[in-house]
């Protein structure tokens, strides 16, 4: 059996007991008139599937002239998606990527043995107002592709699986659900999908992965009888069946999962690893500084600042 802190074979399946294992209420975080809302990972849960951070940006207003600047930052031991629902991101990284992310396409990063990048809204989109709304979430890699080169694929909104009908539109983010796939390699087993469901459409969670979840992003949800407002990450039971229905007003919801991680990670600001020793590498290689031929370098279109390093 793979690794799963939470899954006791003792424990009852089925109807004998509820399935949802545990009810996550996100963190929320304001950085300057922007509200970050953390969900993974939490005290319950480190991880859902390979997902060990699940972050829902926004909705947040800005006013001409302003937007975000998340100054390059490095990455090791883990993949990235950035998701939006609205608004647009400038992603720029150390391997010379330059790609504008904007709502309904999939953005994938590969940090492996490391890599560093930006995000911010910059140029055009600082001319006029602009609504920010998504998700950023990271995926614990398997140990032996924690040091795989680092990468950056962008998949357009028209290349994600699309599938539609009985008061639901469902699209693939990443990997396999529901018999179809999305055109992107990954390194372990995974599902992410984004899902509208109108009032009263139930969706059935895939029985193909060991560890589900869903993040209502808005509206409500009904599961083994109890009502389930937006903000919350419902985690379920392994090996059940199990299907969630829109209340009254529908839902928009975020479902995600796959294979458990072949071990616990550690996480050290944004640094994730199977050990702490890989952490201390990278940490103090970032601080070393050496752009040019160190493990770090910064994006060529974006080198003139970055964050720091902790001290702790």
């Amino acid at each position: 059996m793979s690794w799963n802190p939470a899954l006791d074979p003792s424990i009852p399946i089925g109807d004998q007991v509820d399935t949802i294992e545990t009810v996550i209420v996100p963190r929320a975080r304001d950085l300057g008139g922007f509200e970050v809302r953390r969900a993974l990972p939490s005290v319950q849960r480190q991880m859902v599937g390979p997902f060990i951070f699940f972050d829902q940006m926004g909705p947040a207003e800005f006013l001409t002239g302003q937007g975000i600047d998340v100054r390059p930052h490095p990455h090791i031991g883990l993949g990235t998606v950035t998701y939006l629902m609205k608004g647009k991101l400038h992603h720029r990284d150390s391997l010379g990527t330059d790609q504008w992310i904007e709502p309904g396409a999939v953005n994938w990063m590969m940090a492996g043995h490391g890599i560093t990048h930006s995000e911010r809204t910059d140029g055009e989109a600082r001319k006029a107002p602009l609504t920010m709304f998504g998700l950023q979430t990271w995926l614990a890699v398997p140990k032996d592709r924690e040091d795989d080169p680092a990468a950056f694929i962008h998949v357009g909104k028209p290349e994600l699986p699309e599938l539609e009908g009985e008061g639901k539109q469902v699209r693939l983010i990443l990997g396999e659900a529901w018999g179809a796939r999305m055109p992107l390699a990954m390194p372990s087993e995974v599902f992410y999908a984004d899902a509208i469901l109108q009032p009263g459409a139930s969706i059935p969670l895939p029985d193909n992965h060991e560890d589900r979840g869903v993040y209502i992003l808005t509206g409500s949800v009904i599961s083994g009888g109890q009502s389930y407002e937006a903000g919350r990450m419902l985690v379920f039971r392994p090996g059940d069946q199990v299907s969630v229905k829109a209340g009254e007003a529908g839902a928009r919801l975020m479902l995600l999962g796959g294979a458990t991680m072949d071990g616990p990670r550690y996480i050290w600001w944004n640094f994730v690893a199977s050990s702490k020793d890989r952490i201390a590498a990278a940490k103090e290689a970032w601080r070393a500084g050496d752009w040019a031929h160190g493990r770090f370098s910064l994006p060529p279109d974006d080198n003139h600042e970055f964050i720091p390093a902790p001290d702790t």
